[in-house]
């Protein structure tokens, strides 16, 4: 398999296991977590990085926001050699009592965008690996930190979530929204991969607070600390795997 058009990456620059964030900034944040970092290729929105974390070789590489980048990103990585991908994102809670800064991970993701469409029937379900969604739970209790588990939704247009479409996955059960999950767990399952997700509440939206309404950043800051202890989580889960 020869060099991949949009990561830039080839066969044996990847580790089996990849920390996949939206944030190309992001990806720094969790090598600042390991050893040996070393970037490996930068392109558009996508930045790769292979560092160790505990003895564990892995690479981390952003996706940019949506699910067409994801999957692109997704199809690439797994050309080369990627054999489990961990999400570490941020979400808009849709139930009250779930808080800015509190985790989330998915059992599964709600195929509200148009990318998994192309590939399979809408009926057909995006849900985590096994694997990978235990190691993420084993991994929080074992570092004592809550988080809600239950299923997600993976959403296109960020601003044509209209109270309509909130209240819809509100009353079905849906924990929160974000933009990548379901193509990665679609991705992984119909290659025979794994893949998980890990997401840092920034807002939520059936109490009106929204990303980047609380200050001048993306953040809040109960959030921004809170994401630090998702890539801890989502780190000792890789090393676990």
């Amino acid at each position: 398999m020869g060099k991949q058009p949009h990561l830039l990456v080839e066969e044996g620059d990847v580790a089996d296991v990849a920390l996949v964030p939206g944030d190309p900034g992001r990806v720094d944040r969790i090598a600042d977590y390991c050893d040996d970092a070393e970037t490996v290729a930068q392109n558009r929105e996508y930045k790769l990085v292979n560092a160790t974390y505990e003895g564990c070789k892995l690479t981390i590489c952003s996706t940019g926001i949506g699910s067409p980048s994801a999957a692109i990103a997704a199809e690439e990585l797994a050309n080369v050699g990627v054999e489990t991908f961990i999400r570490v994102g941020t979400t808009g809670a849709l139930q009250s009592g779930i808080e800015i800064g509190d985790m989330v991970v998915a059992t599964g993701a709600a195929k509200d965008e148009g990318t998994t469409k192309r590939y399979e029937d809408v009926s057909v379900p995006a849900v985590p690996s096994y694997e990978v969604l235990s190691a993420l739970v084993t991994a929080a209790e074992s570092r004592e930190v809550p988080v809600h588990v239950g299923p997600i939704v993976t959403d296109d247009a960020f601003y044509a979530e209209t109270e309509t479409f909130v209240e819809t996955w509100e009353a079905a059960g849906l924990l929160a929204v974000e933009m990548e999950a379901a193509a990665l767990f679609t991705l992984a399952r119909r290659k025979g991969l794994s893949a998980g997700a890990i997401c840092t509440v920034d807002g939520n939206l059936v109490e009106g607070t929204q990303k980047g309404e609380t200050d001048d950043e993306e953040l809040p800051e109960k959030a921004k600390d809170n994401v630090g202890r998702a890539i801890r989580i989502a780190l000792d889960a890789a090393e676990r795997l």
